[in-house]
Parts: C-alpha cells; structure tokens; sequence
C-alpha cells in the first residue's frame, strides 16, 4: 500500500506541476505586414535601319519608287507599365525640323550631300515618328524584351551625287 500512496503522490505532484506549466503556456498572435515595391522600369536597345541601294538615276528616279525599309528596336518595360518611344531629328535635320515634325536628313559620309528620308511607327507609312508625347509611340509593358519597327523611306527623285549616306538618331523611352 506505502508503494501505491508513493505513486499516488508522485503523480499529484505531476499533475500540479502540469496544471502550473499549462498556466505558463499561453499563446498571444500579432500580424507581420509584410510588403514590396515594384517600381515601373523600362530599357531600351537600338538596332540599325540599312535603307540598301538608292538609284536616283532608273529605280528610285523622281518617275519610280521610293525606297522602303526597317529597322528594329528592343524595348522592355516592367508588366502593364506604360511608356512612350520617340525618335530624335537625327544629327542632319535640315532647316525648319521640329521634334513634332521631323526632317531628317543622312550626310554622305564625303561630301555635304543629304539624302532626305522618313522614319513611321506603321507599316503603312502614314504615322511619322517624332521626338513628342504626341508624336510618340505609346508602349505597354509585357515584361518581356519586344521587338518594336521603325519603318523607313528614303523618298524617289532625290538627285543625289553617290556615296555612303548616314544619320544617328536617338531613340528615348519615356515612362
């Protein structure tokens, strides 16, 4: 009988000690806020836009064709952000070009000849590309690298002297 009073005691003292730990065991709870910014950002890579052989004499005479091409830009801008792409005068604007209404121009690289041309945000051609809010060409972000056209056209009848022709123009994103 002492050996079933011993448990009987050991396990009060146990039970008291469990009831006092279960007191000290009590919970509280708070929220963590946790948060991030995602700024909007864009970049902007140039490539080169080769118009090819103009010929003022037969194919591109002031009688033919004017002398189509394109070039292609890479932009990138963080997911439904929006930009707006332009495109400068260039180096060789002639006289009266505005941001608003580009008259671009390239230099033959040996003389001080120009070569007249236009750059469009349209396959059409009917959308000249300026260096304006207005004349931009407004861009949504995907996240992903895009390839945007700029679409050329050295106009026919341009009695030109021959020669390598060429203008820098700096293209800009705006977001």
């Amino acid at each position: 009988m002492k050996a079933f009073k011993n448990t009987l005691a050991v396990l009060a003292v146990a039970s008291s000690l469990a009831a006092v730990s279960s007191a000290h065991a009590a919970t509280a709870t708070a929220n963590l806020t946790v948060t991030a910014t995602v700024g909007s950002s864009c970049s902007i890579n140039s490539g080169a836009l080769n118009f090819g052989n103009y010929d003022p004499i037969i194919l591109n005479a002031s009688t033919g064709v004017d002398l189509l091409g394109s070039g292609t830009l890479s932009v990138q801008c963080t997911l439904l952000g929006t930009a707006v792409v332009t495109l400068g005068q260039g180096a060789h604007s002639a006289a009266g070009s505005t941001d608003a209404a580009p008259l671009r121009r390239m230099l033959n690289t040996s003389s001080t000849n120009y070569l007249n041309y236009s750059l469009f945000q349209d396959v059409t051609r009917l959308i000249v590309w300026g260096n304006t809010a207005g004349t931009g060409l407004p861009y949504v972000g995907t996240g992903l690298s895009t390839p945007v056209i700029v679409y050329g056209t050295v106009p026919k009848g341009q009695n030109v002297p021959s020669g390598t022709y060429n203008d820098t123009v700096v293209a800009t994103i705006t977001f």
